[in-house]
């Protein structure tokens, strides 16, 4: 239990300062509930001395009242306290998680399924500000309020007071055992959870191809599978839980038993006073009453330690290393030297070297797992090469911090996403200063214009989640305009035409044309037009750049670009 504490405190980092203020808070509160010992021993002795006057109900009164004000008033703090700690931790610990996410590399996200890292951002972080806080608290105070009864009856008598000690110790006994036992079971549940939410989302994102292919039944099935086995796994907690439960609250009542028969057997004996033996009796029912309390949400701590232990395990994943240096480019011409990258101990990229003089555009064509993307991968440094350099304006990418590096590259990719926001602030994404007068200039840029003032609330449109509102070309279009508000020298693009609608296409170039004026290009693409009139172009297949050149020297050459301009034009001359 104190290792979960301790855990938890340390997570919590600036936070956990309130959470020790809110056990001093604890200590405090625990104090006024053991004043009440001392009121009813007051309150009997008149009535046994059968000398109860206007002063001593005052005196009783006094403290009763004194202690509940204080009481009150110190828990009302303690609250405040803990709630500021807790839902602070989740949205400083959501924020952090978030920052790491940046800076790691894009394997972590092939290997790591969307699922897992939702659970973590939201069930887990809300578990740790909702739950976690207020076990941990709840528990600490009942241990605390428990000892200083303890101590109270020491002052009265020390037999009785061993009594309680005793039984707090068995208590503790066995929920040490319980905690064990929890500790099997804890994983089961955390991985239940993460798998539920993996297959909620992996149903609602994919409802429409399960509809479309007449999978619904079998999806549903894996669905209920994960609802089912969460089911399952939560039962057989609550199973395991509650005859440990029952027998720590047996323990806790049996004491209470002892305590009462004990003193009665010392006043018979002559050893106690009949003060003491009345006020221990009753003490007896209600010393314990913070400890059961404590007992029951104890059964959450095991989850708590993993809980933690599940967001510590993202931000522990090394980041790459991203304190370079705050570098502007004297030029944008990219190199590469010798360059390895494997995934998996898959190669990807095989010894590839290229230089690429900046104001050019290089298109980059080739079959399909050929490694294209990757090569565009790290030239924006989303993964680092096995071996080898990549060079920006003649410095390593790797001397550059990652945000002055990303400063020089827009991305327009073949998949938009756009957040469920407006479409003025989707377009000036990252520059959340920028006047509107510059939204407005990069939207017609972009040849997005005409089809926004058409909406009903124009730029302040709310479009939603991922771009769902909006056509593929409308999506393509706004990313456009968001890579011309950044207006950075290098421009890569992948696929971007590959989905549009021919109505689209048109416009769609005119926008890409308007992005990649005077910039540095990097294009992977399939279509012969977006390709034909590049600087130079790249063949890769196999992690190798197995042909580069200009359009017409390719064409002069035997080899796979042109046997894919010969496949697509014969394409194009298929007619119905």
């Amino acid at each position: 239990m104190i290792k979960i504490y301790r855990k938890f405190f340390s997570f919590c980092g600036e936070n956990s300062r309130k959470f020790y203020i809110s056990l001093v808070y604890g200590v405090i509160l625990a104090f006024m509930e053991a004043m009440k010992i001392p009121a009813v021993m007051l309150m009997l002795q008149g009535a046994i001395s059968g000398n109860i006057t206007g002063g001593l109900i005052l005196q009783c009164m006094g403290i009763l009242v004194g202690s509940l004000a204080v009481g009150s008033f110190v828990k009302y703090r303690a609250t405040i306290v803990q709630c500021e700690a807790g839902y602070g931790t989740a949205a400083n610990k959501r924020i952090e998680i978030a920052e790491h996410l940046r800076y790691l590399p894009m394997g972590y996200f092939n290997e790591n399924s969307l699922g897992y890292i939702t659970s973590v951002t939201t069930n887990t972080m809300e578990h740790l500000a909702d739950i976690a806080t207020r076990v941990v608290m709840l528990t600490t105070q009942g241990v605390l309020t428990t000892v200083l009864i303890a101590l109270m009856l020491f002052l009265y008598d020390w037999r009785i007071g061993l009594v309680l000690c005793a039984g707090m110790v068995l208590f503790f006994a066995v929920n040490s055992r319980m905690q064990q036992k929890a500790k099997a079971v804890a994983h089961r549940k955390t991985k239940s959870d993460s798998a539920l939410v993996e297959k909620v989302i992996e149903y609602v994102q994919g409802i429409a191809e399960v509809k479309g292919c007449n999978l619904t039944g079998k999806t549903a099935k894996k669905l209920e599978e994960a609802i089912d086995d969460n089911t399952d796994v939560n039962i057989a907690m609550e199973l395991i839980f509650v005859p440990f439960m029952a027998l720590q609250n047996g323990v806790i009542k049996l004491t209470g038993v002892v305590m009462t028969a004990l003193s009665i057997w010392f006043y018979l004996q002559g050893s106690m006073a009949l003060l003491t033996c009345i006020g221990m009796t009753i003490c007896s029912f209600m010393v314990f009453a913070s400890l059961e309390q404590a007992g029951n949400y104890s059964t959450l701590l095991r989850q708590i330690g993993l809980t933690v232990d599940k967001a510590q395990d993202i931000l522990n994943i090394p980041a790459m290393d991203i304190d370079g240096k705050d570098i502007v480019p004297e030029n944008h011409n990219v190199e590469l030297a010798d360059v390895d990258f494997s995934y998996e101990k898959k190669k990807i990229i095989d010894n590839v070297s290229l230089r690429i003089p900046e104001k050019t555009t290089t298109a980059i064509v080739g079959p399909s797992g050929g490694g294209k993307t990757t090569l565009c991968h790290l030239i924006a440094r989303f993964w680092d090469a096995d071996k080898g350099s990549v060079l920006l304006g003649g410095r390593n990418v790797k001397e550059y911090s990652y945000d002055s590096l990303m400063r020089n590259f827009s991305f327009v990719f073949q998949n938009v996403y756009l957040f469920q926001d407006t479409i003025a602030n989707n377009i000036r994404f990252g520059q959340e200063d920028a006047p509107m007068e510059r939204v407005v200039e990069a939207a017609k840029k972009a040849c997005c214009h005409d089809f926004i003032m058409a909406l009903p609330d124009g730029y302040d449109t709310v479009i939603g989640e991922g771009g769902a509102s909006l056509s593929g070309g409308e999506k393509q279009r706004i990313s456009i305009a968001r890579a011309i508000m950044k207006d950075a020298p290098v421009i890569i693009l992948d696929e971007a035409t590959a989905n549009v609608d021919p109505e689209n296409e048109q416009e769609l170039m005119a926008a890409i044309d308007a992005l990649t004026r005077e910039k540095t290009i990097f294009m992977i693409a399939h279509r012969l037009k977006t390709v034909r009139n590049a600087d130079r172009i790249l063949v890769v297949d196999s992690g190798r750049i197995v042909q580069q050149g200009k359009h017409e020297e390719l064409m002069r050459e035997e080899g796979i670009y042109k046997r894919f301009v010969q496949s697509r034009e014969l394409a194009a001359g298929w007619k119905l």
